[in-house]
């Protein structure tokens, strides 16, 4: 269903065509998936964490969304290098998105109830270049562990 996805994103044309739709969800949900495995544990509450994201964000069911994130994790796997594969996103997903994604990254972080610094440093660098300010991230990462500790995420 996704096979074609990595040569859509990462092909080699002036003005790059947003993605949009599912393949614009599993191009997010592959930035979700590193974040999560940027501490080398990929556990079970960052993947069921993931798979709430992409079910509140576009409406899915619990099936659907496992779909996509599976989708995801073959995506990651075959993306390059962080800093290539999320400016590739960036010139393809709306700007009013990318605040959201952040947040995403933030709850996935904190899904495992463990602190990492390699998940945190990733989540900053994507950011940056998502173009997403420090400031902003920030806030983001605040509103997300308040919520994530009042158990609404």
């Amino acid at each position: 269903m996704f096979r074609n996805l990595l040569s859509r994103l990462f092909a080699d044309e002036p003005g790059p065509a947003p993605l949009a739709g599912q393949d614009a969800e599993v191009a997010i949900a592959a930035l979700l998936v590193r974040v999560a495995r940027a501490d080398d544990h990929y556990h079970q509450s960052e993947q069921q964490r993931i798979d709430r994201i992409l079910a509140r964000r576009r409406g899915l069911d619990m099936a659907q969304a496992a779909e996509r994130r599976a989708a995801a994790e073959m995506i990651e796997a075959e993306a390059p290098d962080t800093v290539r594969f999320t400016r590739m996103i960036k010139d393809r997903i709306a700007l009013e998105d990318r605040s959201g994604v952040i947040a995403a990254m933030w709850e996935v972080a904190y899904a495992d109830d463990h602190r990492s610094q390699d998940e945190e440093t990733l989540i900053r660098l994507v950011s940056g270049l998502l173009g997403v300010p420090d400031r902003d991230s920030a806030l983001m990462r605040q509103r997300v562990r308040g919520a994530m500790d009042q158990n609404n995420l």
